[in-house]
Formats: C-alpha cells, structure tokens, sequence
C-alpha cells in the first residue's frame, strides 16, 4: 500500500484509527472459547464490527507465535480476511543481521502479505536496510515507546540529544516518508512536539489510547501534520469491550467513538 492510498482512506473515512487484533483466547467472550476456530471466529466478527471506522488493523504476532502451527495459520486466515482498503501491520518487532533481516522481510512481506512491520533499531542499519527494500511497504521503526522500561534507554543523554532523538534522527535518513515509520507511545504525547521537529512529514504509529492513558486529544493536536501522519492503535479497549454475545457491537460502538473524536481533529 502507498502512503497516498493511505492517506485517501483517512480524509474519506475521517479516521485514522488502527484496530489492534492481540487476542487472547481466555479474554473473548465465554460462548467463543470452546469452539474449534474460536480466535478465528473473534477476530472475523471484530473486523465485521470496525472496518467502516478504521483504516488499519495491527496483529501482534506474539499472540498467534504462541500457539505454534496452529497460531501462524490463525493469523493467516485472519490476515487475509481483512480488507485490502485497510492498512495491514505486523507487530513483530523483529531486527537481526541483515541477512536474517531479509528472511524475516520475506516472511511478512511476501509469504504474508502485511503493508508494514515494527521493528527493532538496536541492531543498525544493516538490521533494517532489507525491510526498507521492499517496494509499496512499510517499515515502523520503535522510536519512543510508552512502556515504564523507556526511561532506562531512551531518555539517555547522548552528547547535546536524548537517545530516542538520536536513533529517529539517524534512521530517518535510511528511508523516506512513503516507507519508513516510527512507534511513539501515546503516553509520551508531550514529546510529540519534539519528535515532529526531526520528522515532520512520517507517519507514527501511536500505541497507548484507552487502557495505557493516553490522551487521544493530546497526541492529535501534537502530532498531526498535513496529511494526517498519525495511526492510532486500540486494542483493548475495543476488541475487548464487551464480554457476552453481543460483543461485536459493543466493539463497533467504541471504535465509532473514536472515529467521531478523530473527525473533529481532522476537520
């Protein structure tokens, strides 16, 4: 997917809401966990439920790894049931030498057929240059993340810069804006407005809406650029807000929520 189709799909649907799909089968809904293909089932009805208020579904692979054969074809099916108007991201984190990089670029790009994957910078340029070979896709860099553990690295004083300014600075120049992205936490929305200075015109994709604490107001009016530049993930509190068999509505209603505060940002 290009950044412009991208792009299209926000302004038309006044959203720029990614629907975070880390199921976990002892939190759906009782009457699904005893079935055969109950992650499958969930995840069909919850992508029913929120596709006209989202322009992206992001799967955490770790909830499917976890589950081994079985897991990977779970994600499979549920990968290609998703629109191809939607935005697709695996939440693998991974980031190797670079010829593991380029199997691991393989294996979401072309065996599964994902627009972006996050990974992981500590490894360097070599780590990362394979992914950004891929024409049309995506690479989500981890940037500032909105785990407690951030202070312990990413707040480090390198030289006149933190590490996190550093690290967005310096692999902002591996890619461009059509193929490089970063992950900035939604709880450190007061250093949007810093990270904008170094990157002005890449997406962020924004984890940390609903049950993390952040403020879904705060991170539009910092982080917003011209074409929008901002994927808002929510997990949780969508695909788990409702517990009985009506869950699904309960997930639409939630997503139409945000999709509403979003238009208003947006406008």
């Amino acid at each position: 997917m290009t950044k412009e189709f991208l792009v299209q799909q926000i302004q038309q649907k006044k959203s720029y809401l990614c629907v975070g799909l880390d199921t976990d089968i002892t939190k759906i809904p009782k009457h699904l966990q005893q079935l055969p293909n109950a992650i499958v089932q969930f995840n069909k009805a919850i992508i029913d439920a929120t596709k006209d208020y989202c322009v992206s579904y992001k799967i955490n692979t770790a909830f499917y790894e976890a589950m081994g054969t079985k897991g990977w074809d779970i994600m499979e099916e549920t990968l290609h049931y998703i629109p191809a108007t939607h935005f697709k991201i695996a939440d693998a984190k991974r980031g190797d030498i670079g010829n593991t990089s380029s199997y691991y670029a393989k294996t979401f790009f072309e065996t599964y057929p994902f627009d972006a994957i996050t990974v992981a910078p500590y490894m360097g340029e070599d780590s990362i240059k394979p992914f950004l070979e891929y024409e049309n896709k995506f690479t989500i860099v981890l940037g500032l993340t909105s785990n407690v553990g951030a202070k312990d690295f990413e707040f480090l004083k390198i030289g006149d810069k933190l590490l996190y300014e550093k690290v967005i600075e310096t692999i902002a120049n591996w890619g461009t804006p059509n193929n490089l992205m970063f992950v900035v936490g939604a709880t450190q929305a007061s250093e949007i407005v810093k990270i904008r200075t170094i990157i002005p015109d890449n997406f962020l994709l924004v984890p940390g809406i609903g049950f993390q604490g952040g403020s879904l107001k705060e991170v539009s009016e910092n982080g917003m650029n011209k074409e929008c530049g901002l994927l808002v993930n929510v997990s949780r509190a969508i695909i788990y807000a409702g517990a009985h068999e009506n869950f699904a509505d309960e997930a639409k209603q939630i997503s139409l929520e945000h999709q509403i505060e979003m238009s208003t940002y947006l406008s």
